[in-house]
């Protein structure tokens, strides 16, 4: 089964531009209450995913908590402390085993590794559930 049956699709999806300040991905980060969030480069590709945790320990450790740095760097300068590999549009379900055990959400890529989306943990494990629960019903049924 390919996984752009579960997208959620790039206009539906919180994301950052590395050329965001500091200023402006926290204020989005804290406005929408995500832990982490894809960034993208000026042409959509994926660069990477940032945390708060991202967040705080840049600050601490580069900017020492400093405010007017923080307006006035971006977030392209920031070190990402995981990796949240993406996954082709074109993987099929078992490509995306590994990723979506590690992480909350799998960002989505096209052939030219544009962004297109992401597929959440919560969307699998309720498919599975769905499944789950599906076939226990047709065992049901068949007794």
């Amino acid at each position: 089964m390919n996984i752009s049956f579960y997208l959620i699709p790039k206009s539906e999806v919180t994301y950052l531009h590395q050329d965001d300040t500091v200023a402006q991905a926290l204020r989005l980060i804290h406005k929408h209450g995500y832990q982490s969030v894809p960034v993208i480069d000026g042409e959509g590709r994926y660069v990477g995913t940032i945390s708060e945790g991202d967040f705080l320990w840049n600050l601490i450790e580069e900017y020492h908590m400093d405010m007017e740095a923080m307006r006035r760097v971006r977030v392209s300068s920031m070190k990402f402390r995981w990796d949240y590999e993406p996954v082709s549009i074109d993987a099929d379900i078992a490509q995306l085993d590994r990723h979506i055990l590690n992480q909350n959400f799998v960002p989505v890529v096209d052939g030219r590794n544009v962004f297109i989306g992401i597929i959440t943990r919560k969307v699998i494990i309720g498919e599975l559930l769905r499944r789950k629960n599906g076939s226990k019903e047709m065992k049901e049924e068949n007794t």
